[in-house]
């Protein structure tokens, strides 16, 4: 079984076919799937309904940095509240996102800040999103690591090394998407081949980056399998092996989703 750590499952490019989407992820073997919140605000009513219909998917809360300015508001007891929801499974994504720049640094810096707490409070694990803002993120990340230990994984990486190796010190793990079966993306396959197989984890971003054959339609849970084999082929170890330690990797990292996947197997819904 694979799992794809990372997905949005409630945007609108799923909306006319996310039954479809999920049957197709099941027959190639996706036996779980995070569908990412990106607003608090919109949790309610786009995300956790989808995490609630299918028993093979579960949620996370947060707000994406994108959005920071737009969020930076809500307190964190409301986000602690949503935790309690048996279907959320992890804190996120948030981050810092320099190259849009659609929130002021502040606010993203102070959102980012704020689910790092509540990633300390519950247990949960914080899914991280960085672009451009690798030094601050590291600074975050090791000033809080300070105050006490959190759970955390950084998405779709394509930062360079010195992020992936202040983050792994820390304990994080690191995800990666089609990005790392692009052709031109040599670069952060090496950096994949240095990261402890123990510390990998797999994710589409869906609807987005599609990885080859599919490259430019629409990504969908079914296409990890394309970007777990091409990490395999990079850490030099066999597609079972890769697919064994991604899901083992996830069901230690987000510890809850395996209470939800245990009661799928039960037969729950």
């Amino acid at each position: 079984m694979l799992v794809d750590s990372h997905c949005h499952l409630d945007f609108p490019e799923f909306e006319p076919q996310r039954d479809d989407v999920i049957a197709r992820a099941r027959e190639a073997g996706v036996g779980h799937m995070v569908t990412i919140s990106t607003r608090i605000r919109k949790f309610p009513s786009a995300v956790l309904p989808i995490a609630e219909r299918y028993p093979e998917v579960t949620c996370s809360i947060g707000t994406h940095p994108h959005y920071a300015s737009e969020e930076r508001g809500i307190p964190l007891p409301d986000i602690l509240a949503y935790t309690r929801h048996p279907r959320v499974v992890a804190i996120g994504e948030a981050g810092l996102d320099y190259f849009y720049d659609k929130s002021a640094r502040e606010d993203q810096q102070t959102v980012f800040r704020k689910h790092i707490a509540a990633a300390r409070q519950t247990g949960l694990p914080l899914v991280i999103h960085t672009r451009d803002a690798e030094e601050d993120t590291a600074a975050i990340l090791t000033e809080e690591m300070a105050k006490g230990p959190f759970k955390a994984l950084l998405h779709c990486y394509t930062s360079g090394r010195a992020l992936a190796e202040a983050a792994l010190e820390l304990g994080l793990f690191i995800s990666f998407s089609g990005i790392l079966t692009f052709p031109k993306s040599g670069e952060l396959r090496e950096l994949a081949a240095s990261v402890p197989l123990d510390r990998l984890l797999v994710e589409t971003d869906s609807p987005y980056l599609a990885p080859p054959p599919y490259r430019g339609k629409t990504n969908e849970p079914s296409f990890v399998r394309f970007t777990a084999k091409v990490l395999a082929e990079t850490k030099g170890v066999s597609e079972a092996e890769m697919e064994r330690a991604t899901t083992e990797n996830f069901f230690r990292l987000f510890a809850k989703a395996k209470v939800a996947a245990a009661q799928v197997g039960d037969g729950a819904t």
